[in-house]
Formats: C-alpha cells, sequence, structure tokens
C-alpha cells in the first residue's frame, strides 16, 4: 500500500495533530522505560497473566514490579481484575498492542 499523499488526502488541522502528538509521545514516554515494556511484552499476547507470573516472566521484583504496572495502569496502557486474592492484568489499549507488535517484530524476532 501507499501511504503517500494525494490531492484528495485531508490532513488532521494543526490542532488535533497537536493533540494527537502529545498523545503518542505520552505513550511513548511510557513505553520508554525497560521494565513497563518486558511487562507488556509478556501481556502482548491479548492474555491475562497474574503478578506473580509477570513477576517470574519480566523477572522483576517487588516493589519494582507494583511501580511500573502503577504507572501502566495511570497511563491507561493496561487494566486489572482481582479473583480473591490475586490480580490479573492485560493490555487495555489497542494501540498499544499494535506498537508493541511493531517492536516484537523489529527488536525480538529471529534476526537474518
Amino acid at each position: 500500500m501507499n501511504n503517500v499523499a494525494t490531492p484528495q488526502t485531508v490532513f488532521p488541522d494543526a490542532d488535533s495533530l497537536r493533540d494527537n502528538a502529545s498523545e503518542a509521545s505520552q505513550m511513548l514516554k511510557a513505553l520508554s522505560h525497560p521494565d513497563r515494556l518486558m511487562l507488556l511484552c509478556q501481556l502482548a499476547d491479548g492474555e491475562e497473566r497474574s503478578v506473580s507470573e509477570l513477576e517470574e516472566l519480566a523477572e522483576l521484583h517487588q516493589p519494582s514490579l507494583s511501580q511500573q504496572i502503577g504507572v501502566l495502569r495511570r497511563e491507561g496502557l493496561i487494566e486489572g481484575r482481582r479473583d480473591g486474592k490475586h490480580m490479573f492484568y492485560r493490555v487495555a489499549d489497542p494501540r498499544a498492542l499494535a506498537i508493541l507488535q511493531t517492536l516484537y517484530e523489529q527488536f525480538c524476532g529471529a534476526s537474518e
């Protein structure tokens, strides 16, 4: 597919672009921390993971794990569900999933 602008292409106005850029920048800032990125990678398949699973898979320990989960929750990138004494998390933002998929393909896939 060709992503080059054509004469028929309608671009958002400058205010909309600025708002979108600000939102994208905030998401990228949240993704830019290695520990948060590791947590999101463990959730990128769309499955829920418990806190203990995330701790093991991402090799993070308390209190760092809780701190990074807190940031991801505040940014709306993940959401939690309580089941008894256990918390389960999943990626809440489909845009974040799309970015994670691209990052995986570029940085985690088999190298040529």
